[in-house]
């Protein structure tokens, strides 16, 4: 009698357990595809990622990509004045950054001035004499940066660590530097969830990019920062300057956020390392 009731307590269970299994198997056939539901997380996180109304900027980004090397196509060279650093040394290879692919659109004279930069480097780069870097150069630098956005429309602030650089995002003052600044003067606008940022006032001295190519103080830069999830922003510049350009042209890739657990800026106040580089005909530089 035992044993039949134990029988029938064992057949129960396995058919629960069947049951249970058949009804798991069903649904994960009729689940939704995994994009699905990664697509709804993106979508959450979008909506959460908001700060006073906007998307919510803050954090340390950094751009991933050679265009600090060069902003155009590049093959991978080696550098004969670098020859001490062998592979270490050597430039990667790296697409095209500009949007849709292609070569910067420079005036016959300012592609001279472009090849004579190039010729020179990496003694005649700014960023090899810790000067500032400048925008857009600023944002693609291979250290990472740091945005502190504050609630409503206050002004917001980007931090560098390349020469201890930062900027001022202003968003009711328009009014124009009284002197050109290697950073310039950046006012922010929103358009819907877009950061618009306009940038004049450089003063035509830095480059965009270890390869040489530059622009003049007459230079516009209108960047657009727009949050696709909680760690991505799409990320583009378009440069206006009918002196060095035939035609504005612009940049564009991702920004991504460093996730690392307590990640911070550490400083690189680069200047005691250019003085031989800069007083070299002052002094004998050291080996």
């Amino acid at each position: 009698m035992r044993k039949r009731r134990n029988g029938a307590i064992l057949t129960a269970a396995v058919s629960i357990i069947i049951i249970t299994v058949s009804a798991a198997w069903s649904q994960q056939r009729t689940t939704p595809p995994a994009t699905a539901g990664l697509q709804a997380n993106v979508q959450a996180a979008q909506r959460a990622a908001r700060i006073g109304g906007h998307p919510n900027f803050n954090g340390i980004w950094q751009a991933m990509n050679t265009a600090n090397w060069n902003l155009e196509a590049h093959s991978a060279e080696g550098v004969q004045e670098l020859w001490r650093g062998g592979a270490i040394t050597a430039i990667p290879a790296g697409k095209s950054m500009l949007k849709g692919g292609g070569t910067i659109p420079y005036l016959s004279d300012a592609i001279k001035q472009r090849n004579e930069n190039r010729a020179h480097w990496p003694g005649s780069d700014p960023e090899a004499k810790c000067y500032m870097l400048g925008i857009p150069r600023a944002t693609y630098h291979n250290m990472p940066f740091q945005i502190f956005q504050g609630a409503g429309d206050a002004d917001m602030l980007m931090v560098y660590p390349f020469a201890a650089m930062q900027r001022v995002i202003y968003t009711k003052d328009k009014t124009e530097l009284p002197v050109d600044s290697w950073m310039g003067k950046s006012m922010a606008a929103w358009q819907g969830d877009t950061l618009v940022i306009t940038t004049i006032n450089q003063n035509g001295r830095s480059w965009l990019d270890r390869a040489g190519n530059y622009a003049s103080a007459n230079l516009t830069v209108t960047e657009r920062f727009t949050l696709m999830d909680k760690d991505h922003i799409r990320y583009e510049a378009t440069l206006n300057d009918p002196t060095t350009y035939s035609r504005p042209w612009t940049i564009e890739m991702p920004l991504y956020r460093i996730v690392d657990e307590n990640a911070q800026l550490l400083e690189h106040k680069c200047v005691p390392f250019t003085d031989n580089l800069i007083y070299q005909d002052l002094f004998k530089p050291k080996p």
